[in-house]
């Protein structure tokens, strides 16, 4: 682990797109991770992206030093990664169906 300054939204989604895993108590980042398909483990005791924990691509932890360091340091996601927020061609759609 390396703590670094602050960066913009696209070098910051570049090291998550490439990251083994990825701690955070942030909602946004937790699914962003599951788009990448990167495990992430969530610092909080409870999630909004519920979905992603129940794909097993994302496991709740809280703020228990020593679960978030077993879990950091066993946590494999399944084979699986479903599609879970669509497949990314409903603009592709409209504009079919509207033309």
């Amino acid at each position: 682990m390396r703590m670094i300054e602050p960066l913009g939204y696209l070098e910051f989604l570049n090291l998550m797109a490439n990251a083994r895993l990825v701690l955070t108590d942030s909602g946004g980042i937790q699914k962003e991770a599951y788009w990448l398909c990167v495990p992430c483990i969530t610092l909080r005791d409870e999630t909004e992206w519920v979905e992603t924990v129940e794909a097993g691509w994302n496991v709740i932890v809280g703020a228990d030093r020593m679960r978030i360091v077993q879990v950091a340091r066993s946590f494999t996601p399944p084979s699986a990664h479903p599609s879970l927020y669509g497949d990314g061609e409903t603009a592709r759609r409209c504009v079919r169906l509207m033309g």
